[in-house]
């Protein structure tokens, strides 16, 4: 049953501490809401007092500095396609945003809004492991930073605090050398969920691997960094072996279950044939 529109409450925050002040008073953030309005129309939606965050000019900006990006949690997936710096230093984040939904959801929807709605789905979530992402959650009581990759503690479970916003996600400006790769595998190429997702970078010293990174969103009940795969492949010279050693690794690693969307022993497979589709470009 649809939820009653009259039941919900919505106001529109014009600046950052109008909105921080009223997280503390209980309600909830909303932004593009491509993740709540589905919610909404299903009458699941437990909020029922939302304050939109969208016209907060401190959380829509994207921010360079010589060492990081920093990107606001109310950011679109459009501004981050065209973004010229995040093409050209963060390209799998802009694969990962131009597979997100329709243009309509990319024009509406925010990368903060992605991680926030915690989906081991995620698009966006591979790719900012890959990238070593730190996020940026603040309250009335002040500022933290967190690597993203300890921000997930469980399904839909976050390292976040009721009071807290997510206010801005920063990218360390370090990808020069490295090789990067990225795949989603779905029913089809556009508008849908994925089965699995996959994101990996490298850097190669002479032909041994000096440092890599990989990551899988859709295989286990968060976004999955593979370290025990990586711990595999780092210092090791491409061979067939090491392939096919390194796809037995990964699919151990994963954690994945058999939903509505696929299997179990499929995501697996495809997860290590990702792997290795990889590694053979590095070869």
């Amino acid at each position: 049953m649809r939820s009653f529109v009259p039941d919900y409450e919505l106001v529109v925050a014009a600046r950052l501490n109008d909105a921080l002040d009223m997280l503390a008073e209980g309600w909830r953030p909303i932004a593009g809401g491509t993740d709540l309005m589905v919610l909404f129309n299903a009458g699941k939606l437990p909020y029922r007092k939302l304050v939109s965050i969208r016209r907060v000019k401190e959380l829509s900006s994207i921010e360079e500095s010589e060492t990081e990006i920093s990107i606001g949690a109310a950011v679109t997936y459009t501004h981050i396609r065209q973004h010229p710096v995040l093409r050209q230093e963060f390209p799998l984040l802009c694969s990962a945003a131009s597979w997100t939904g329709s243009i309509a959801n990319q024009n509406r929807g925010t990368l903060g809004g992605n991680i926030i709605n915690a989906s081991p789905a995620a698009d966006s979530s591979p790719v900012l492991l890959v990238y070593d992402a730190e996020l940026e959650l603040i309250s009335l009581r002040g500022t933290r930073r967190i690597p993203y990759c300890d921000f997930h503690l469980g399904y839909k479970k976050m390292q976040i605090r009721d009071d807290e916003l997510l206010r801005s996600i920063h990218l360390p400006r370090k990808t020069e050398n490295r090789r990067s790769y990225i795949r989603k595998v779905g029913p089809r190429q556009a508008q849908a969920i994925s089965k699995v997702c996959f994101a990996a970078t490298a850097r190669l010293r002479g032909s041994a691997i000096d440092e890599v990174r990989i990551a899988a969103g859709s295989v286990a009940p968060v976004p999955l960094r593979c370290h025990a795969t990586e711990s595999v492949l780092r210092g090791q010279s491409i061979s067939p072996d090491l392939i096919e050693t390194a796809a037995n690794a990964i699919a151990a690693e994963v954690q994945p279950i058999t939903d509505i969307r696929s299997t179990r022993d499929y995501r697996r497979a495809v997860t290590a044939n990702l792997l290795k589709q990889f590694l053979q470009t590095l070869a």
